[in-house]
């Protein structure tokens, strides 16, 4: 009898990735591709994916039994009622400045929606721009829909941004008599059996005709998921932007601070808007490699950087009007990446400061994944900066999803 294999689908800011295990948890088959066009664009998404699919061995396909998602988390996009996108999906890391005093009146006491980048911001906004009658989905709760032909449904780690509750299991008793209640999704626990693939795209693709579509998570709860973090751990991301994560014993409700239920842990975390993404403004990769093996770690560069991918910070400072500071650049390019790397390492470090004050306690080991975790002087730089041992988890984001579709239940 052939194997069953298990599928993770990772959207991320660059490309999309796939991982498959089979029935031991063992990658079986990997493989990535980039957006053709814009990561706003949720066709970009499609296209990206449908090659992915093509691409897959044909014993994989037919024998394929669960698929989870994850994506980007607070990616917005609205679609009309058929699912067909109605135009680009605001990204996570763009702040949306209009209806505060809105946005203030729904969420009292709610401290941790009442920020630019939040979902809600993002859904005031699309609301303004198409109407009422729409759905808005999160990145990847809309792919997972765009598989069933169905987008009924939003997994609820993805929209906890969005205002979902994760104690009361509700929305907010604030957004029952807008007119836009109805845009949002049904809620569906991370892990729970969603339905069955779509019979067309079944065919198209020589998918396993019963195919079961697993509710997915966000990119950094695959990420933590693939690491398999103890309480003990904390979890750094370093992809296009920094994530820091650890798990905690009661839910926080603060700004920039997103908590989330992880297979029965209680985990918090934040999100910056500088990462690997300001590193590739200036570098290839060929060249960061090159150049990093030019860094003395033992030494600093003397420059104080603020590597912000853009203007705009989420976390471990929440200010939209904040300027990167990208200069002065000095002529040695190594130099100047030593210090990219200095600021991003200093960015990291206030980030566990912030979560540190906030939960009482630091980690005693940081899991880092993420393609910033392969470089080995970068990781001798945030080790000096923030003081805390760290190592390397080699495990994709896509990986941690696949774990999703295997352990899922009904």
């Amino acid at each position: 009898m052939p194997d069953k294999f298990f599928g993770g689908l990772d959207f991320g800011t660059s490309g999309v990735r796939i991982s498959i295990i089979n029935f031991d948890k063992e990658l079986i088959y990997s493989n990535s591709v980039s957006y053709e066009c814009s990561f706003k664009n949720p066709n970009s998404w499609i296209n990206s994916c449908e090659k992915l699919l093509d691409s897959l061995p044909i014993e994989v396909k037919i024998n394929l039994d669960k698929l989870a998602i994850s994506g980007t988390s607070g990616t917005l996009s609205a679609s009309n009622l058929e699912g067909e996108p109605l135009g680009d999906a605001i990204p996570y890391d763009k702040a949306c400045i209009k209806n505060k005093i809105l946005i203030d009146s729904l969420t009292s006491g709610e401290d941790h929606l009442r920020t630019p980048y939040s979902s809600l911001a993002k859904a005031l906004t699309l609301i303004e721009e198409y109407g009422a009658n729409i759905l808005l989905r999160h990145q990847s709760d809309w792919i997972t829909g765009w598989f069933l032909k169905d987008w009924t449904y939003g997994e609820e780690g993805n929209n906890l941004k969005l205002g979902w509750d994760l104690i009361k299991e509700s929305w907010p008793k604030s957004y029952l008599n807008t007119s836009w209640q109805k845009c949002l999704p049904k809620i569906i626990k991370s892990g729970k059996i969603i339905g069955q693939v779509h019979s067309d795209l079944a065919a198209k693709f020589n998918l396993n005709k019963k195919l079961i579509l697993i509710s997915g998570t966000t990119d950094s709860n695959a990420n933590l998921i693939a690491a398999g973090l103890d309480k003990e751990d904390g979890l750094t991301v370093l992809g296009t932007t920094i994530v820091v994560k650890k798990i905690i014993d009661n839910p926080i409700k603060e700004k920039g601070i997103t908590t989330h239920r992880v297979c029965g842990d209680w985990i918090c975390g934040g999100a910056s808007n500088a990462g690997c993404g300001i590193l590739s403004k200036f570098f290839s990769d060929a060249e960061i490699k090159e150049l990093s093996r030019q860094i003395n770690t033992s030494k600093t560069s003397s420059l104080k950087l603020l590597p912000l991918n853009s203007k705009g910070e989420r976390f471990p400072v929440n200010n939209s009007n904040l300027e990167p500071i990208l200069g002065p650049r000095p002529v040695s390019d190594s130099l100047y990446l030593h210090a990219l790397f200095e600021g991003l390492a200093n960015i990291e470090l206030q980030g566990w400061e912030k979560l540190h004050k906030l939960t009482g306690s630091l980690p005693k080991k940081i899991i880092t994944v993420g393609g910033g975790s392969k470089n080995p002087q970068w990781r001798k730089i945030r080790e000096k900066i923030i003081n805390i041992p760290i190592i390397s988890c080699k495990k994709t984001t896509s990986y941690g999803t696949a774990l999703i579709a295997i352990n899922a239940k009904q």
